[in-house]
């Protein structure tokens, strides 16, 4: 690449997914503190939508405004009805989370940003949507019995590269921005640029 690319983020998915795609970049935490953040932006009435692509936006300018080279700053939140969901905190918020979203139909909203110099250059968003079939308390207790942690490492409290395939009926939309991030549309925006060869 011509110019340097750092990831904004601690998030292995992410990561593994722009080292499979043959990416050479960096990672640099951006020690955004997205809690207070996510709550100043609830108190305002933002969007699932708008708070993924604010927080995205703030990882990729606070890390670039120290930094030459490209910053990717990624945010991914849930939504059902309008409301948002985090990361399930403990098993029992994992477990209510699952049952909510048993036999119903969620967006993730998957917001990605580039910026360089501290400014933003580039942003994209997709928004998949995933029909979870309905699943029974039973099948929800022996399927976190089986992820164990990995279950608060994701907005739904599943994986779908995994074992959490199997709780879903439908899906449509973009599989690697389910993953956490719009990777077709990255590679476009850096070859349109020059920084991949073409």
């Amino acid at each position: 690449m011509a110019n340097d690319l750092i990831l904004a983020s601690g998030s292995k998915i992410r990561a593994t997914l722009l080292q499979n795609a043959g990416l050479n970049f960096r990672i640099q935490k951006s020690n955004v503190d997205e809690d207070s953040m996510k709550e100043a932006m609830r108190a305002e009435g933002l969007s699932a939508k708008d708070q993924a692509e604010h927080l995205a936006e703030m990882k990729a300018t606070k890390v670039s405004a120290n930094t030459s080279g490209l910053v990717l700053g990624a945010d991914q939140m849930l939504s059902l009805d309008g409301e948002g969901f985090d990361k399930p905190q403990n098993r029992d918020e994992a477990f209510d989370r699952l049952k909510f979203f048993s036999g119903k139909s969620h967006h993730l909203e998957c917001a990605a940003v580039i910026a360089q110099n501290g400014e933003p250059i580039w942003r994209f968003i997709s928004r998949p949507k995933l029909t979870m079939r309905p699943l029974t308390d039973g099948y929800i207790d022996q399927y976190l019995d089986q992820i164990g942690d990995a279950a608060f490492e994701s907005v739904g409290a599943y994986q779908l590269e995994g074992l959490g395939i199997q709780l879903f009926s439908k899906i449509e939309g973009d599989y690697f921005a389910i993953l956490g991030l719009p990777l077709l549309e990255l590679l476009t925006f850096l070859r349109d640029r020059g920084d991949l060869e073409s």
